[in-house]
């Protein structure tokens, strides 16, 4: 089982990461890149990427996100009850459709999908709780739309979204019958932190603000703006006394308590795409640049993936793979394709290890890291692995000769040196020990006999080779240090 994650030891800085002897740009830091901002890459693909500097491949990743389309729209986008001969067995299916349509674009739009679930994760909205695939749909694009975009927007916008309005309660805050539920989640967990500058009274006030989001009329159409629902009367917000309604409300929410909103979201997008314990002078400098560029997303993910911290050999491989980083880091380190079946099993077990796209646990959503893995959860993680290994087994075995090939030589014919490439090459720092090492030089080996390889015979052009090639990384999957990112 994992151990608790190494404490945080970087020494780096923001500056931009300039390689050096000492710390050289290579596999092992363009792989950390790619896993961290992506689910992985592949080996084409690392092969690319080390032929640009350090702070031109994160320009290119992070212009790629700009750059990429949302997901299609689908011709159920504005349905409405109405639309439905079975709502909820088309409901259901326009769910999984749409499911699985993401999976496609973290496949391949990785870096971009990597933003987008980060943001689902945080804004967070169950569709359980909603059920209309429209609202879905609506809430989808906001977090591609801005996940890179302005943060101050962003929060502008997605508490207007039907799936927030209904999920946190919005659409029953009316002037008559206040609900305060939104109004302390948009603090607490949006924007602020827990306990972080604001008091109970605030959540009161913040709630009357938000009041008159209440013109739901058919399931799944839009909720339009009801200003005879909305209070009209004087509020007072962080110290500020007058009629505040939702732009007001923003306006003060960003102008008063700008400190604690930039250190508490950089403080969380350090912890999910650089190791779970902050670094706090990382933090506040990574805030400043939050604050000075108008709430703007994309300067802070540039700064922070350019920067010696974010290289620093003390950050690679202290996070635990999500399961949906496990999956589709199997899918795209391999280079192999996934098609739809393939993509409905990656949703199905995301399902079961407590991972479902648009079912997080509750509104703070998952928790990540150690949560992924325990005594439960980690067959079902040794289970999915296998199912990519032995796809690639069963279907494309070549894959796994061209891998061990590009890693190493076509000629290679040292059983130790193929495997040293192969085990560096799927965990982020290796193993620890020579010992380590030769347990799974063991395992490559096989029953091909020993002599073929005392004498140079054994390499890998042998039939031998997809077999042992796949053996070896279904035992790479049970080693601890695989489960980490």
């Amino acid at each position: 089982m994992l151990t608790a994650p190494p404490p945080n030891c970087a020494t780096g800085t923001l500056l931009p990461y300039v390689p050096t002897p000492a710390h050289p740009w290579n596999r092992i830091r363009v792989q950390h890149l790619h896993r961290r901002l992506g689910f992985g890459a592949s080996e084409p693909t690392i092969v690319a990427s080390l032929a640009n500097s350090p702070v031109l491949l994160v320009d290119q990743l992070i212009d790629e996100i700009l750059a990429t389309p949302h997901l299609a729209e689908p011709a159920w986008s504005e349905w409405t009850i109405g639309d439905y001969s079975d709502f909820g067995a088309q409901s259901a299916a326009q769910l999984v459709a749409y499911s699985n349509d993401w999976i496609a674009a973290m496949l391949t739009s990785s870096a971009k999908e990597k933003i987008t679930l980060f943001w689902h994760n945080h804004f967070v909205t169950r569709f359980e709780d909603y059920f209309c695939p429209s609202w879905l749909f609506n809430y989808h694009q906001l977090l591609q739309t801005y996940g890179l975009g302005n943060f101050r927007d962003f929060v502008y916008e997605m508490g207007k979204t039907p799936a927030m309005l209904v999920f946190l309660n919005g659409v029953q805050n009316t002037r008559f019958q206040p609900n305060e539920n939104y109004a302390r989640e948009l603090l607490e967990l949006f924007t602020m932190g827990q306990d972080n500058g604001y008091t109970q009274q605030d959540i009161v006030e913040v709630a009357r603000a938000l009041t008159g989001w209440n013109g739901f009329s058919t399931a799944c159409a839009p909720i339009p703006f009801v200003p005879l629902l909305h209070d009209t009367g004087n509020k007072t917000i962080f110290g500020q006394t007058g009629n505040w309604g939702y732009a007001e409300l923003h306006a003060i929410l960003f102008t008063h308590r700008a400190v604690e909103i930039s250190e508490y979201i950089c403080g969380k997008i350090y912890r999910h795409f650089v190791h779970p314990e902050i670094k706090e002078e990382i933090v506040a400098e990574l805030a400043q640049t939050f604050r000075d560029s108008n709430w703007e997303l994309a300067p802070v993910f540039r700064q922070l993936f350019k920067s010696e911290h974010f290289f620093d050999e003390n950050i690679i491989g202290t996070q635990i793979k999500s399961p949906l980083d496990l999956m589709l880091g199997m899918a795209i380190e391999n280079n192999l394709p996934v098609d739809e079946d393939g993509r409905n099993y990656i949703l199905y077990a995301g399902y079961q290890l407590n991972q479902g796209l648009f079912n997080p646990p509750d509104v703070a959503g998952w928790r990540g890291n150690r949560d992924w893995v325990n005594s439960n959860s980690i067959t079902g993680r040794w289970q999915t692995s296998d199912f990519f290994i032995f796809t690639m087994y069963q279907y494309a075995p070549q894959l796994l000769v061209t891998l061990a090939q590009n890693l190493t030589t076509d000629s290679a014919n040292d059983p130790a040196l193929v495997t040293q490439a192969l085990v560096d090459f799927f965990v982020p720092r290796g193993l620890d020990t020579p010992e380590a090492y030769a347990a799974a030089t063991a395992i490559l080996k096989w029953e091909v006999p020993q002599n073929y390889y005392d004498s140079g015979q054994w390499n890998l052009f042998w039939e031998t080779v997809p077999a042992q090639v796949a053996l070896l990384l279904r035992y790479m999957s049970r080693l601890p240090e695989f489960q980490l990112s």
